[in-house]
């Protein structure tokens, strides 16, 4: 086995899993996990370390549900904004409920600063009691991250009741686990936002242009009361 602790940083790698399960246990925590285990092995296995953070949204549905009505974020959602920012890559998941992505998982990631995602790979995924509801992933998950500019991977993870005991989901969490893995390992992320970071689009304000706010521009020269003449 590898000892990850003489590992050197460049060698160490980031992941975020965020959670919107409300019950305990929750079938939606146990894919997550199912799929962060199956990737810190094969990490283990390339003699790399995975650092694990963990996002449970039931802990901040007050935070969440003030941002949505007054526009301000907590503390704590500016805290998971930073973890997601530095995030090699993201394990994102939740139940469905009336067809859709929870309203605890969409909140959260309409809250999340626009720039924190720009090209960090992410493995979405989903739960529910019937099989109907397969298609949520990729019907409508998948273009809330498109426009957050995550790299979502090609194998998407869903499970109904009946999946739990099929050995194809264990073999499609290894794919996506597989395919997440090879999009960290690579630092795609990382040399994106190095070299390509002004080919986007950003925000005013936000916390991870990494950009210094020039102050001299006929925009906030007006924005901070002055005169653009």
């Amino acid at each position: 086995m590898t000892d990850t602790n003489q590992l050197p940083e460049d060698n160490v790698y980031n992941l975020v899993v965020v959670n919107a399960g409300t019950s305990n246990p929750s079938s939606t925590a146990m894919l997550a996990e199912k799929t962060r285990d199956c990737l810190a092995q094969t990490a283990l296995e390339e003699g790399a370390e995975l650092r694990v953070s963990v996002i449970e949204l039931r802990d901040l549905r007050p935070e969440i549900g003030n941002g949505l009505v007054s526009g301000l974020t907590s503390p704590e959602l500016e805290k998971a904004n930073e973890t997601i920012a530095k995030a090699d890559g993201v394990i994102a998941a939740t139940p469905v409920f009336k067809a859709e992505a929870s309203a605890l998982f969409s909140g959260f990631f309409q809250l999340l600063d626009r720039d924190a995602l720009i090209g960090t790979p992410v493995i979405l995924e989903a739960t529910a009691g019937t099989a109907r509801h397969a298609l949520v992933v990729d019907g409508s998950m998948r273009s809330q991250f498109a426009y957050l500019r995550a790299l979502v991977v090609p194998t998407s993870l869903f499970a109904a009741s009946e999946d739990w005991n099929d050995p194809a989901l264990t073999r499609r969490i290894r794919r996506a686990s597989r395919e997440l893995w090879l999009l960290m390992k690579s630092r795609f992320t990382r040399e994106l936002r190095s070299k390509n970071w002004e080919g986007y689009q950003h925000d005013y304000g936000s916390a991870n242009s990494g950009d210094d706010i020039d102050l001299n521009t006929d925009l906030m020269k007006l924005a901070t009361g002055g005169s653009a003449i």
